[in-house]
């Protein structure tokens, strides 16, 4: 039995290129990026081309780049960095019901140190209102937080929109933007945005890479102290092979983007094809029209999520339910709960996601045996 993997969307396979481009700084370029002898210089050289590279391709200057662990600890850092270091301005935060828990659960954290946050809800697309956010700002209002798309449906948001009316306000505005890396093209320099994080793994890159992009006039508070490494902003020793292979991913990713967004769009519309053409009963969470092309989150009324899965993964085939950090979680999507309310509509919605790797012929194969699937646990 063959594996299929379509759960691109929690995290990818790293690329051979990748993988290519950072056994070097695992075996003869190991030295530390702040020694100052040769084997260290190496490396601090190698970190600042790549920091050069990935703001190039962002639309960034190098110094506006810093790196993290992965897109939650520059979540964090943006959240808790600039409430932090604006409290004496006001302590009040805007997000939206359907972030990822790094926003929301470091956004609750804020709440429990006597900061106010309003979570706006979305429609039945999964969007958030721009009038919605406009109608939430307040004088005391410090930073609005809102994903670029979604991980759970793919549903991609108004950032440009709501960028504007809080830059109107003097507000900053961070975006998470680690599902929408890959599959949209970046210019931050033109995007009314502050801050902005990005994740390698999910972008065929290794895991524990990752970045925050901050314009230079924010202020963050450190969440790390040790060291004076990425401008004082976050201490400790550069994940030197993580930021080379971060870097030669994002090359990689930006390449073709249109070619691979009409392929993912092309597998996806033959994926509901043929559950349709197999008179399996389905709900498509979200608006493809407003949708990352990679993604498709259905719900089966009468199928429970993981009682489906676990069908799945028993005929090699690997989805998931939802966000990879609340996998292990028996609650229904909080997501598709926001979206429509519905619990039974929740506890049986399925994410599918395309990427490296994936055929035609596995996108076929991946529908034709979802659908025996279902048949036999409504039978």
């Amino acid at each position: 039995m063959r594996r299929i993997y379509v759960d691109h969307a929690a995290t990818t396979p790293v690329h051979p290129r990748v993988i290519e481009a950072m056994l070097p700084y695992m075996d003869k370029q190991f030295g530390n990026p702040s020694s100052i002898h040769v084997f260290g210089r190496e490396t601090k050289a190698a970190v600042e081309e790549a920091r050069r590279t990935i703001a190039r391709l962002l639309g960034a200057e190098a110094k506006q780049i810093t790196f993290t662990s992965g897109g939650t600890e520059a979540d964090n850092m943006a959240i808790l960095g600039v409430a932090f270091a604006a409290r004496e301005k006001g302590k009040h935060v805007i997000t939206s019901q359907i972030e990822h828990h790094a926003v929301l659960h470091a956004c609750q954290y804020l709440e429990s140190q006597g900061f106010a946050v309003t979570y706006l809800p979305v429609d039945e697309n999964g969007r958030v209102r721009p009038d919605d956010v406009r109608e939430a700002l307040r004088e005391d209002t410090i930073l609005v937080s809102v994903m670029y798309a979604n991980n759970e449906t793919g549903a991609v948001q108004p950032v440009e929109e709501i960028g504007a009316l809080v830059r109107e306000k003097g507000i900053l505005f961070h975006t998470d933007a680690v599902q929408a890396l890959g599959m949209l093209s970046f210019d931050v320099s033109t995007l009314p945005v502050d801050l902005v994080s990005f994740s390698g793994h999910k972008i065929n890159g290794p895991k524990g890479s990752g970045c925050l992009y901050v314009r230079e006039t924010v202020k963050l508070h450190p969440l790390l102290y040790g060291g004076a490494q990425e401008r004082n902003r976050r201490a400790g020793t550069e994940n030197v092979p993580g930021i080379i292979g971060f870097a030669e991913a994002l090359k990689l990713a930006q390449q073709d983007i249109e070619a691979k967004r009409e392929k993912y769009a092309g597998l996806r519309q033959c994926f509901l094809d043929i559950l349709r053409a197999e008179q399996v009963v389905f709900q498509i969470n979200g608006d493809l029209d407003h949708c990352l092309p990679h993604i498709v989150n259905l719900s089966f009324a009468g199928v429970k999520a993981d009682a489906l899965l676990m069908n799945l993964d028993l005929e090699g085939i690997a989805a998931s339910s939802g966000s990879a950090c609340t996998a292990g979680s028996l609650q229904p999507s909080h997501v598709i709960l926001a979206m429509y309310g519905d619990e039974e509509r929740a506890g049986s919605a399925i994410r599918f996601s395309f990427g490296l790797g994936n055929t035609l012929e596995q996108i076929e194969e991946v529908a034709y045996k979802t659908a025996r699937i279902i048949k036999r646990l409504h039978a």
